[in-house]
């Protein structure tokens, strides 16, 4: 079973049988897994969110903050942060039974966008986390998932001791195309997180669904 869509490599959706290893399965023996991106900006919390959702240890590529980076690391509204992600983030969770996802998350710094492309083949959608002291860092993950045309959520990290805005005023802020969703998180909390990303699965189904429809439709 595969969505696809005319525009962007399709997305696998893998069943896994009994003994591990993926191939023909029924609805009812075989489990269906999912590739989500958590992205960004920098110091947003996406390698928290991986790791408090993950149900195995994340795998985690972070690297102290150097002085060689002071330069060209805008620590502005992040003043603590004394690392930061250099490959991309990895953790597993399910979702429900039958339903596991894959959580890719990837590195929030300018020079690591690199590897973005390579993260998102074949990836269901994306969660960006944002974080409003630094709501323009979104601005870069934003633009890549909407020209890609991978559907994402807007997911609103709380900090202790900030301003709080409504999901309505960061869509405005983020000029979001009509129907992307946006909602509040603690980064921090698993079951603040699996709410994310549920909801980004429901969003997702819903949008690869209606281009199999558009696709399907005759041309007149």
């Amino acid at each position: 079973m595969d969505f696809t869509h005319s525009d962007h490599p399709p997305v696998p959706l893998r069943r896994y049988g009994p003994t591990g290893r993926s191939g023909p399965s029924g609805p009812d023996d075989g489990a269906l897994a999912l590739k989500i991106l958590v992205a960004g900006g920098f110091g947003a919390g996406k390698t928290t969110l991986v790791g408090a959702v993950s149900e195995i240890r994340p795998l985690c590529t972070e690297e102290r903050l150097t002085e060689a980076g002071r330069e060209v690391d805008d620590l502005g509204g992040v003043e603590r942060k004394t690392t930061t992600t250099v490959a991309m983030d990895f953790g597993r969770i399910t979702i429900r039974r039958g339903l596991s996802v894959y959580l890719f998350g990837t590195p929030g710094q300018d020079r690591f966008w690199f590897v973005w492309d390579e993260l998102a083949r074949g990836a269901l959608g994306a969660v960006v986390l944002a974080d409003t002291r630094r709501l323009t860092d979104c601005f870069p993950a934003v633009d890549f998932f909407e020209l890609r045309g991978i559907p994402f959520v807007v997911a609103v990290n709380r900090f202790a001791g900030t301003r709080e805005y409504g999901p309505d005023e960061v869509a405005r802020a983020l000029d979001l195309d009509p129907g992307t969703p946006v909602v509040l998180c603690d980064a921090r909390l698993r079951a603040s997180g699996k709410e994310v990303l549920v909801g980004l699965v429901e969003h997702a189904g819903r949008v690869h669904a209606a281009r199999l429809l558009a696709d399907a439709a005759p041309v007149r």
